[in-house]
């Protein structure tokens, strides 16, 4: 059993939806970054995912676009990524938590699917959210991924229509990823009742756990999403907290680290309350 599933496993048992929270490799800087990485779990984060700094995203929004400029200006690298997952891993002893890369796909084709995959794995990554792999190109990465242990995380969107969905799910595993807005990331916000009729149709249709993300920027919204769905995802929000904690010359505050873990702290409560 993945660390993914047996994540999930354990929520479904605890009778509640978890926090994904997302944070951009090397930003401001690998070393703040790792610090907030390995503070994640104990403020709430129930999966992690770690973004994979990219010159040309195309569903980021501005604050996590300035994110990964942030921390390719302070020289994040693709080694320098996974080397974060392995300090992660050996420096908290922390071997369930997950996290999942997410990004796009020119990180994996630069390094080839099947040496990108063997390497996540050694470094203790769980997954992977790639945002521009329709399901029609999932079988060069989904292989390689299997074989190497990790889970592939599709996206779904409030146009997936019901001739389409079945080719993503034929692809997906780990959990769905349903992104409840049209547009980028940090931007407007869904309703509940669109969230819980979207999921309830995604339920139907599959087994896998929904995550919903994209717009959830308080611990109200979050737990409006938790209500329904597996996981809500809050990305934009975070990176926020973390630019918010940065000076005029774009330095770490000493404010910084309290400040991201104590919005995450709570967010998590929000979800954790959210079925009470």
């Amino acid at each position: 059993m993945s660390r993914i599933t047996a994540r999930f496993a354990k929520l479904k048992a605890e009778n509640r939806a978890g926090l994904v929270t997302y944070v951009t490799a090397g930003d401001p800087n690998p070393d703040v970054s790792f610090e907030i990485l390995k503070g994640l779990p104990k403020a709430g984060a129930d999966l992690i995912e770690l973004g994979m700094p990219f010159t040309d995203p195309m569903a980021d929004g501005p604050s996590v676009q300035a994110a990964g400029q942030r921390a390719l200006k302070a020289g994040i690298t693709m080694d320098k990524t996974f080397d974060l997952v392995r300090r992660f891993r050996a420096q908290t002893g922390d071997q369930e938590t997950p996290v999942l890369l997410m990004g796009y796909y020119n990180m994996i084709y630069q390094r080839g699917a099947e040496r990108f995959c063997k390497d996540a794995a050694a470094a203790g990554v769980d997954g992977f959210i790639i945002v521009d792999l329709p399901p029609e190109e999932a079988g060069e990465l989904k292989p390689h991924a299997a074989k190497a242990g990790l889970d592939t995380v599709l996206l779904t969107a409030p146009t997936t229509d019901a001739q389409r969905l079945p080719a993503i799910l034929a692809y997906a595993s780990g959990f769905i990823y349903f992104v409840s807005i049209l547009g980028i990331t940090g931007t407007k916000s869904a309703s509940e009742e669109t969230v819980k009729s979207h999921v309830a149709r995604l339920r139907s249709q599959t087994a896998l756990p929904i995550g919903v993300g994209f717009g959830i920027k308080t611990p109200d919204q979050a737990a409006a999403v938790a209500r329904h769905a597996d996981a809500a995802v809050v990305g934009s929000a975070i990176v926020d907290r973390v630019k918010a904690g940065l000076d005029d010359k774009g330095q770490p505050k000493p404010d910084l680290l309290p400040g991201v873990f104590a919005y995450i702290r709570a967010l998590a409560d929000g979800v954790r309350g959210a079925r009470v």
